[in-house]
């Protein structure tokens, strides 16, 4: 897969994005709202980044796919994650470094479009913490529509979520 924006390039991960990604997956923001991805050490995230390259294979697991500036900084990563009901979810990360640039609400735009006719959907639901501001206007800035704002388990613990659908006109 290759997308490209003004700005941004979506393509496959390689084995030489590990250390960007373990870089990147040490912030504050990721330990906080994503912790089941955050990589102690560059083999952590070389072990995952192989994993990842073999789901592009077989489409048995979660596509995720790097972000990249136009000359090739890695800057985080756009996915969609199979439920066990049949639905899809959407996850996107860009690294603190590079957030309040636009880059996720980008990089959302333009992959949706793509991925849904390529997994022969027209809805994928986006689920996100209450108090994680900057994903909830992300999914708003790219059509989503809030359906539940309540407590849900997340990640392993009951927290206040808010979930959102969006469909592909």
């Amino acid at each position: 897969m290759r997308i490209e924006t003004q700005r941004l390039i979506i393509t496959e991960f390689t084995p030489e994005m590990a250390e960007a990604v373990h870089l990147h997956s040490l912030d504050d923001d990721t330990r906080r709202f994503l912790p089941d991805e955050v990589f102690e050490t560059v083999e952590a995230a070389t072990e995952t980044i192989d994993f990842l390259m073999g789901v592009y294979q077989t489409g048995d697991g979660p596509l995720v796919y790097p972000i990249l500036l136009k000359e090739g900084t890695y800057v985080g990563y756009v996915q969609v994650v199979p439920l066990e009901d049949g639905t899809y979810e959407i996850g996107y990360h860009v690294g603190s470094t590079f957030t309040k640039r636009g880059y996720a609400t980008e990089a959302v735009n333009a992959f949706l479009p793509v991925i849904l006719p390529r997994l022969g959907i027209s809805r994928i639901i986006g689920i996100c913490l209450a108090k994680n501001l900057a994903s909830v206007k992300v999914l708003e800035r790219c059509g989503f529509t809030k359906v539940f704002d309540g407590m849900s388990s997340y990640h392993g613990r009951e927290q206040h979520v808010y979930k959102f659908i969006y469909t592909l006109s």
